[in-house]
């Protein structure tokens, strides 16, 4: 799984680990503070072939597969 930034870097967060695990760690990655605040731009899983099984984009939400697609939450959260 890789998170990639806005400046056009990017970091593995996790290899090789069971598709749960994965999928778990994505969820964190696309609710964390960077992806809130716009630092992190894209989340990615792939298989052991490289192939992307899944696919996060600012401004957008889940891209891909195209079962998971989302709307994206462009909602700001209002004071009581």
């Amino acid at each position: 799984m890789c998170q990639f930034f806005e400046d056009g870097t990017y970091e593995y967060v996790r290899r090789y680990v069971p598709l749960e695990e994965a999928v778990v760690a994505a969820k964190h990655y696309t609710s964390s503070v960077g992806a809130r605040i716009g630092t992190t731009q894209r989340v990615i899983i792939t298989d052991g072939g490289d192939s992307i099984c899944f696919e996060w984009l600012r401004e957008k939400g889940i891209v891909f597969p195209p079962e998971l697609v989302t709307e994206p939450n462009n909602s700001k959260e209002q004071a009581p």
